[in-house]
């Protein structure tokens, strides 16, 4: 058989690919240690909480309705009713239904956006999105059409006490020319946990309005829901932001409801994108987070529930870490949010993905870092010596794979 050039392309072994195979894989494998994938915490209060809400909806025939009947290309009224209401009241934005599209998840949502605005253009040049700031989330990396895609920026590093750094935009080497359709952020940032200042995104505004290109802000962990964000920042949006957020971090990965909040010509295109490829954005999603919304909890839940329960993890996660390596070269990314920790491990004598291979062995699942530098035009050390470790498991499973990944570090470095 043979496939097209689009086929060719959607046909590679891609690191998103990997990562989602080795979740599955690792909820089928007994014993395995899944410090790897994105899934959120099974948060018992949550759980509960969709338990009660989804038998409501049951009872009162809407969630039957939501599965026997297609939506608009759009997405649910309703939930997009509430939700321009919800941002409005909260944060005072301009918006109204018009501003506001769902996908079937994030990942649908930034595909059809990048292509959207990248790649080939109708006047024979090619344009790219800018990722102000690498590593970045690793799905973005194969969702054009086009290869090369993608430019990017090499981070300053900041050194913080307690073996922390942090992350900031190099605004002084951030290079914008024609060529750049798009700026692209992720706040909290995947995989990181980096949260960029008030300062920076007020920057990364001026310099998308300045080139008369948008900015995309992936809003996935952020406010106002699920609130997985440790830092005292404000929330951003304007009619040049393209703002995506998800439900997937609330604890419903499996609904696949992405939330697009832009200008009314992005709203009308993404609809058209929806139509065309899969008819509607599913139901379900939406009708649960307008019961949610409807009945003030929301917002709640997501400041006093997972929020919490989030940090609490993370602070406990660090501390196995710094307890079980020791070693000066090794350094953890300050966690501001997401349900990560990037770990720095300078001077490694082997690849994170080499190092990804042996803790896979052993049973412990992670993400090698090279994944996650996207659009890099030059070769960086630094890339091959970080990996994304997921700290939503129980401690003893948690301190098991991380006593792993300390004996397999210190034998790297024995080498």
């Amino acid at each position: 058989m043979q496939f097209s050039s689009f086929g060719e392309k959607f046909n590679r072994y891609t690191g998103i690919t990997q990562l989602m195979d080795d979740l599955n894989d690792g909820l089928r494998t007994p014993g395995a240690i899944m410090l790897g994938g994105g899934n959120p915490a099974a948060i018992p209060a949550m759980l509960d909480y969709f338990h009660q809400a989804n038998q409501s909806l049951l009872d009162n025939g809407k969630l039957v309705a939501a599965m026997a009947n297609y939506d608009g290309p759009q997405g649910n009224d309703a939930f997009i009713r509430s939700l321009a209401g919800l941002l409005r009241e909260t944060f005072g934005w301009d918006i109204s239904e018009k501003n506001i599209s769902l996908t079937n998840g994030s990942q649908s949502g930034f595909f059809y956006l990048f292509n959207l605005l990248t790649g080939a253009q109708p006047d024979g040049t090619h344009k790219k999105v800018l990722l102000p700031l690498a590593p970045e989330y690793i799905g973005y990396g194969d969702a054009g059409i086009h290869d090369d895609i993608f430019v990017s920026g090499r981070p300053e590093i900041e050194y913080l006490d307690n073996r922390l750094f942090k992350y900031h935009v190099d605004f002084e080497n951030l290079n914008i020319d024609e060529s750049i359709a798009a700026i692209c952020a992720s706040r909290p940032t995947n995989p990181t946990g980096n949260v960029l200042t008030d300062e920076e995104i007020h920057k990364l505004d001026q310099l998308a309005r300045q080139h008369n290109i948008p900015l995309i802000i992936d809003n996935a962990y952020g406010l106002p829901f699920p609130n997985i964000i440790f830092e005292d920042v404000k929330p951003f949006w304007n009619e040049n932001t393209i703002l995506c957020m998800s439900l997937s971090k609330l604890g419903l990965p499996g609904l696949r409801c992405g939330i697009v909040i832009a200008n009314e010509a992005v709203t009308t295109a993404l609809s058209n994108l929806n139509g065309i490829i899969s008819l509607s954005p599913g139901s379900v999603g939406p009708v649960l987070a307008n019961h949610m919304i409807e009945n003030n909890d929301i917002l709640r839940l997501s400041s006093e529930v997972i929020r919490p329960f989030y940090q609490q993890k993370s602070q406990r996660a660090i501390e196995l870490l710094q307890q079980a390596i020791p070693d000066p070269r090794f350094r953890i990314h300050k966690p501001e949010g997401a349900i990560f920790l990037w770990l720095w491990f300078d001077e490694l004598p082997i690849t994170t993905m080499e190092l990804y291979q042996r803790l896979k062995d052993r049973g412990v699942l992670i993400v090698p870092g090279e994944y996650f530098f996207i659009g890099q035009e030059e070769a960086w050390e630094h890339g091959h010596q970080c990996l994304r470790m997921n700290y939503v498991q129980d401690d003893e499973q948690m301190q098991k794979g991380i006593t792993i990944i300390a004996e397999e570090i210190a034998k790297a470095y024995a080498e």
